[in-house]
């Protein structure tokens, strides 16, 4: 087990759902970005870092079949899994890091909040930009939640790397058009705020 995965399987075996700071009741900046990029209720879409999020509640409820969650800790997935009952059984749970995955199938939209910005070093959001590219069909979309330039410099005692759609449009690379980007000020459970940004891209292609 990395050192990565040991860090998030502690803080979701100690702490509840919501008492972390990212809590969401309703993810509905992801929706949306979600559903402005318009995917059939076939299409293939995959959370990057979900975590605990209710993202996959929803996405279910919305009527998609065919949703992938992606986090490094078994303990958040397994939370998830409790609390969404039989219906979880048609989505895959996938314990892994997004640095070394290996995608075995490709998707039609990629969602990532707030698991990017922990990639600090150049190397690791090299290798996340890869899986990315492995995993992405030509024409799919990508949203990425990121704490903004004015956001907190670390999360849950490590650091991070804060972006606006400028840098991120550099770390993916020209093959990613830039959509749309919004801001977010994000009300943690105890009531202090994070300035996010949100940004969609759409893999040239088709």
């Amino acid at each position: 087990m990395s050192d990565r995965s040991t860090h998030w399987d502690h803080v979701y075996a100690t702490k509840g759902e919501a008492e972390v700071s990212w809590f969401q009741d309703s993810p509905t900046i992801s929706l949306e970005m979600i559903r402005a990029a318009n995917p059939d209720h076939g299409a293939a879409i995959i959370d990057i870092g979900g975590g605990a999020s209710r993202l996959v509640d929803a996405l279910l409820q919305d009527g998609y079949r065919d949703v992938a969650v992606l986090d490094l800790s078994a303990n958040a997935l397994d939370a998830v899994k409790k609390r969404i009952g039989k219906i979880g059984s048609i989505v895959d749970w996938i314990v892994a890091d997004a640095t070394t995955w290996q995608p075995a199938k490709t998707y039609d939209v990629w969602h990532d909040r707030a698991a990017f910005h922990f990639l600090t070093e150049p190397r690791d959001r090299a290798a996340y930009v890869e899986r990315l590219r492995a995993a992405l069909t030509p024409g799919g979309q990508v949203v990425i939640g990121t704490f903004a330039p004015d956001g907190p410099e670390k999360c849950s005692g490590l650091p991070v790397q804060r972006h606006d759609s400028a840098s991120l449009a550099a770390e993916l690379g020209p093959e990613f058009e830039l959509v749309e980007t919004r801001s977010e000020t994000h009300h943690t459970p105890w009531d202090s705020t994070q300035a996010f940004q949100f940004s969609r891209f759409r893999r040239r292609g088709s």
